[in-house]
């Protein structure tokens, strides 16, 4: 396992700021994110998982704790094929598993460890022509981290096909879920509340046709690059979807379109986007956040509540309004 002390989290995560971490552990197996578990347990240190560093806001004060990176070394993908799929498709390999009840079922099932990119999964499901993932090409980040927020765009979501996942406790303990016991709902699920780490997630897929399957997502791909900010780093949506809104236009009819605090800026682009225009500090970006929750509130009597997960010590912010 690979250990490193103040690491700066600016260099793991999409909006590209965050002062660093006191430890930063990269696990290469089960057993070493176990260890990773002990060793923060060992120091009485708090302990979050990262995977890409999307939808993720460190502050630039020191985060106390262990970070551990969830990435390439989980990032294996098996596809559970029955045979009468496997010959009507021509795809392989076939797993005919019989052991599993959500192995048993007609169509196919990909068993997916919470490392590997969202991207790559889709692209591999595409090969393979298998359809319902198309949603999830351009969304940032790993398996794990969709499963856990129940990610989506769209109209699609993980809960769309998710069946199962392992997760390991905070004891060491493996354990397997089912979808519906994780409670999934709009960017929730239960593992919020857990601290547990998602190792593998078993998806369920049905066949489609090859060359439709990627056309839908190139089309998708060229809406994102038309109408997101890609050319900024970001966190993705920086707020959640209020009940019967969408915080992009509130945050324009408010008046917020390319309000800046430094470098952190109200996307020109995509007003659901707050991005670092290359400088901005972690604070500049909380501030701005901040800023914006408050207008929207004056303005519109809605609370926008923020998808970006904040970490760390931002009580030291200056509240500059």
């Amino acid at each position: 396992m690979i250990t490193r002390e103040q690491e700066l989290m600016s260099r793991h995560t999409t909006f590209r700021v965050g002062g660093p971490a006191r430890y930063y552990l990269i696990p290469e197996n089960t057993g070493e994110v176990r260890a990773a578990i002990d060793f923060a347990d060992a120091r009485q240190l708090p302990y979050m998982v990262v995977g890409k560093g999307s939808n993720l806001l460190f502050a630039d004060r020191e985060f106390h704790g262990v970070v551990i990176e969830i990435g390439d070394h989980f990032s294996d993908m098996s596809v559970h094929m029955d045979r009468k799929t496997a010959e009507n498709f021509g795809n392989e390999p076939v797993d005919e598993s019989e052991n599993e009840s959500v192995h048993s079922r007609p169509g196919t099932v990909v068993v997916v460890k919470s490392g590997l990119a969202l991207s790559s999964m889709a692209s591999r499901l595409a090969k393979l022509g298998l359809a319902g993932f198309e949603f999830a090409g351009g969304i940032p980040g790993t398996v794990g981290g969709a499963i856990t927020m129940n990610a989506g765009a769209y109209g699609g979501e993980i809960r769309d096909c998710l069946r199962e996942v392992t997760v390991m406790t905070e004891t060491g303990e493996l354990k397997t879920l089912s979808a519906e016991e994780l409670e999934l709902s709009y960017r929730h699920s239960i593992l919020q509340e857990k601290n547990w780490i998602v190792l593998s997630g078993t998806f369920a897929f049905t066949p489609g046709n090859r060359e439709e399957i990627q056309e839908k997502m190139r089309e998708l791909n060229e809406r994102r690059r038309e109408k997101q900010p890609l050319e900024f780093a970001s966190a993705g949506s920086t707020f959640k979807r209020p009940e019967g809104y969408f915080a992009g236009k509130l945050i324009e009819d408010a008046g917020l379109r390319g309000y800046h605090i430094g470098d952190a800026q109200v996307s020109e682009k995509h007003c659901g986007f707050v991005v670092n225009r290359g400088g901005a500090t972690a604070s500049e970006i909380h501030s701005l956040i901040k800023h914006v929750q408050r207008v929207v509130q004056e303005r519109f009597d809605v609370e926008l509540e923020t998808e970006v997960k904040l970490i760390g010590d931002f009580s030291w912010d200056l509240d500059i309004f």
